[in-house]
């Protein structure tokens, strides 16, 4: 991976916190590149723009009147820890703070860790503004082993709502005034605040060949499908859809259960041309790429992968296959995908979970579902997965830049 492209990786995902600041990143990366937003889809559309709709994205650049869709999904969300509305605790000496567990978070991994606030707050006018505190202002402390003396043969266990608890200060304002000190606002109705890892993420190992950092399921996937839609040069209908909530199952307006692309594509289909009889012709010849990290074999658990089907760090993204339809991918868009890697000459590994360990879902049978739509399921392989801070190949991000810039001209 160009040096380059590692950078503005890792700056992307240090500038973005929270699925907020991943919209607010995308929207400022596409308007670099001349895409306009599209702020009521009553109007005239774009040719190339983007819809924003709290922590999701819709963005496209239109090819030919009435050509096929080529659509890459992602998600914004990430397993974290949220404040609570009435977060203030005192215990002890201790100023803490109330938190809600969002996902599945690999909580172990939140211990010990310098940590940020960041999110948005919705003013008493109606107005929306992002704030990010990136020194390190909270700390969720493990307990010590001399408390703890049979952590070392049963395991760490966590209460997830006792053990959870962040400290932010000995004698520590309230949150709300701390909030409002920081957002220069005190008409704060209501806010979202989510804790982060402030470590910047950094290439790793002797031979500079990983990436470690915070958030790369699935922000690289929200990355890499916005860099190809500015790549690509394409006859086809080209859209990227970045979903918040897909930690949490996706039903909500936001999230890839939700409206919100089909009403972009219905609105596109409308200013096309397209007519009602003729959409469902034409979403036979369209496909959805769904991208969201894969499982890479950990050299200290190899038996929890089928020996013939565990990616590898640097071999390239995973395409992943799900008989029982945990993933979209069918045989015809495995064909499809397999042609596209070998197009752009770009590796293409092959993911399917043991039968004893079953697998993961996406947003890609969900958005084919709404829209019926072909999807395929890839994704670059990681290890980590869930934790405050994972880790992949350094080469496998312009891989899978490669690949969708590709799909989306194919």
């Amino acid at each position: 991976m160009a040096e380059s492209s590692v950078a503005s990786l890792l700056k992307w995902i240090e500038e973005s916190p929270t699925p907020f600041h991943v919209v607010n990143t995308t929207k400022s990366r596409l308007e670099a590149q001349g895409f306009k937003e599209q702020e009521f889809l009553g109007e005239d559309i774009h040719r190339k723009g983007f819809l924003i709709q709290d922590g999701a994205v819709v963005a496209w650049s239109l090819g030919d009147a009435g050509a096929p869709l080529r659509i890459i999904g992602a998600h914004t969300d990430s397993p974290n820890l949220r404040v609570q509305p009435n977060p203030d605790i005192s215990v002890s000496g201790w100023s803490q703070l109330g938190i809600e567990i969002y996902g599945g978070v690999l909580l172990n991994s939140w211990l010990d860790r310098d940590l940020g606030i960041a999110g948005r707050v919705v003013c008493a006018d109606g107005s929306i503004e992002l704030f990010n505190e990136s020194s390190a202002i909270a700390r969720v402390p493990q307990l010590a082993i001399h408390l703890d003396r049979e952590i070392s043969e049963r395991g760490l266990l966590l209460d997830k709502h006792l053990h959870t608890v962040p400290v932010w200060g000995t004698n520590a304002p309230s949150f709300a005034s701390w909030l409002q000190h920081t957002t220069k606002r005190d008409d704060i109705i209501a806010y979202d605040a989510h804790l982060f890892d402030v470590a910047p993420g950094s290439l790793l190992g002797v031979d500079q060949s990983l990436i470690a950092s915070a958030r790369l399921d699935n922000q690289l996937s929200c990355w890499a499908g916005i860099e190809a839609l500015i790549n690509a040069d394409s006859e086809f209908n080209s859209i990227i859809v970045l979903n918040d909530h897909e930690e949490v199952g996706s039903e909500s307006v936001t999230g890839a259960a939700g409206p919100l692309l089909e009403v972009v594509i219905r609105r596109i289909f409308e200013i096309q041309g397209v007519a009602e009889k003729s959409r469902h012709d034409l979403a036979r010849e369209s496909w959805c790429l769904s991208a969201d990290n894969a499982h890479a074999v950990h050299p200290n658990y190899q038996e929890r992968h089928d020996p013939r089907h565990g990616p590898r760090v640097n071999g390239g993204p995973a395409l992943k296959l799900n008989g029982n339809q945990r993933y979209a991918t069918t045989a015809r868009g495995a064909a499809h995908l397999r042609s596209i890697a070998k197009e752009a000459s770009t590796p293409l590994q092959t993911f399917v979970s043991r039968n004893n360990m079953p697998c993961g879902s996406t947003i890609g049978p969900i958005t084919s579902t709404r829209l019926g739509i072909e999807a395929i399921d890839i994704g670059v392989p990681q290890l980590s997965m869930h934790s405050a801070r994972e880790m992949c190949g350094a080469q496998d991000p312009q891989y899978l830049v490669a690949l969708m810039t590709q799909f989306l001209q194919r």
